[in-house]
């Protein structure tokens, strides 16, 4: 069976870069290439935009989860959350193996601040229990972010079997780091760079991280490694790090 699986998160920021000066989705197909991830969560992602479309010239023509997706994730389940009159974007995960099912579940607090959880149950070759996956972006305030991650729990509980492996990561917004206490207690959840090197990630902002905002938590698992990527050229594309993890299944 084969064991190890190199996931990633990222929030692209909607294909600009910081303070969106330039469109750099070009670029972060590229380099999100370059990280041979069999599992990518991706936050803010533009499913579609009008303005866009007429103001660059290179705009891809198809929604930015496919073009990133390309011929290198085979399957892709993208989220909608927040609608607007030029478009609308939300979550995506991108995958090797084949996504067997997968839903949105709205878990927005107000009606000015759209979010959702991506799940997906995903087929890894040789494993008996299929993968479960949720990409989140939670809400920019405390109080609906607790909210987002009772719903989180409650999705799981019912959802998954405690047996099956289960990776929850994104866009936490949670500089508290309140959400690992939830996801431990209530589902037996490790996060990945607490186990590999102490602390979460600081992955915010991308030039210079100082606030641990992503994450990856994990069950059925054990960390090989995990590193953030900032820097060049990361910085350059997005106000976020990506977190990159390599790990085990138990």
């Amino acid at each position: 069976m084969h064991r190890t699986l190199h996931v990633a998160t990222y929030n692209i920021h909607k294909g600009f870069s910081q303070f969106s000066r330039r469109m750099t989705v070009h670029e972060l197909r590229e380099e999100l290439r370059g990280l041979h991830a069999d599992v990518v969560f991706l936050q803010e992602v533009l499913g579609t935009h009008a303005g866009h479309a007429e103001r660059y010239e290179n705009w891809p023509d198809t929604p930015q989860y496919a073009f990133l997706a390309d011929a290198i994730w085979s399957d892709v389940a993208y989220g909608r959350n927040a609608v607007y009159e030029e478009g609308h974007h939300g979550n995506a995960i991108l995958s090797r193996y084949p996504i067997a099912r997968w839903e949105n579940e709205d878990v927005s607090a107000h009606r000015f601040e759209s979010r959702g959880l991506l799940h997906c149950e995903i087929a890894v070759s040789g494993w008996d229990e299929p993968l479960h996956c949720v990409n989140v972006h939670l809400g920019l305030f405390a109080r609906d972010r607790r909210k987002q991650l009772l719903a989180l729990k409650e999705r799981m509980l019912r959802l998954v079997p405690p047996h099956h492996p289960l990776i929850v990561a994104g866009d936490f917004n949670d500089w508290r780091i309140e959400a690992g206490e939830i996801l431990a207690s209530a589902l037996q959840m490790e996060e990945a760079f607490e186990l590999a090197h102490g602390r979460p990630a600081r992955s915010f902002p991308s030039a210079l991280p100082l606030l641990q905002l992503d994450r990856i938590y994990m069950r059925g698992f054990k960390i090989k490694s995990a590193e953030v990527l900032h820097g060049r050229p990361w910085s350059k594309l997005s106000d976020h790090a990506v977190l990159s993890a390599t790990v085990i299944r138990l």
